[in-house]
């Protein structure tokens, strides 16, 4: 392996990759040039105050007001990147997130996704479009605490430790959670990154573009075996993902776990 590679992200493999990428070589071209002024600065400080050519300590320091006006300067500065774009640029963002329209054929594929030391797994909706009854007081048969008594998760797409399925330029939306300790959901070919916390279900978003086999890792540190902590999901057409779907609900629900 080229010692280059380690240097770059992977191909990217999802619809708003692009802009995560170009966002990262933005701060890093930022954060060079930022280097380069500081180094500079330094430089020339330490040329301009030597000691040889200041023999005499000056205790009066700067004469001008230029520090204070070059503070408020980089303050207003930080307040118009702040406000001026970050914050509408993530509005922005918030307002593309994938909405439901009614069409089961385009509307985005919506996945629970629960942690756990060490693995992954995902939930999907049976073929009805209807999740299961949930109760943590049956969370310790199955992750996802899915009621076997209730008709609606009959059908329901669980993947206990093995590879999931994603069809390919669909929007996907995650809800992300964890069993026991803090994880993070990270598909780096996605370009997608998300902390997954007991207690909470947080949606995270993409759209896969090339198929393929995917790994999931997990990017916080959650116990002695957290590097093997691992999963696969994979982006397939449409009739691929329909046909491993059909199957997958005739055993679904709360009674696959068995």
């Amino acid at each position: 392996m080229s010692f280059w590679q380690y240097l770059f992200p992977p191909a990217n493999a999802s619809a708003h990759g692009k802009s995560t990428d170009d966002l990262l070589l933005y701060l890093h071209l930022l954060m060079a040039v930022l280097f380069i002024g500081w180094l500079a600065y330094f430089l020339i400080a330490v040329f301009r105050f030597r000691s040889s050519a200041n023999p005499k300590a000056d205790h009066v320091g700067a004469r001008s007001h230029f520090s204070t006006y070059a503070e408020i300067g980089v303050a207003a500065v930080e307040v118009l990147l702040l406000l001026g774009f970050a914050v509408p640029l993530w509005a922005k963002a918030v307002d593309q997130f994938p909405v439901a329209t009614g069409n089961p054929a385009t509307d985005p594929i919506e996945i629970q996704i629960m942690a756990q030391q060490f693995a992954w797994n995902a939930h999907y909706p049976g073929t009805d479009g209807k999740w299961g009854k949930q109760d943590i007081k049956f969370a310790e048969k199955n992750p996802f605490g899915l009621d076997d008594a209730d008709p609606a998760g009959k059908d329901d797409v669980t993947c206990l430790r093995e590879p999931f399925y994603l069809p390919v330029n669909r929007e996907v939306i995650c809800r992300i959670s964890s069993m026991d300790v803090i994880h993070c959901f990270k598909l780096p070919r996605m370009r997608v990154t998300q902390d997954a916390i007991p207690g909470m279900s947080i949606p995270v978003h993409f759209k896969p573009t090339t198929p393929g086999e995917y790994m999931v890792i997990c990017a916080q540190l959650c116990g002695n075996l957290h590097s093997g902590m691992k999963g696969e999901f994979r982006v397939v057409s449409e009739e691929e993902y329909a046909k491993w779907y059909a199957e997958k609900s005739k055993a679904g629900g709360a009674s696959s776990f068995e």
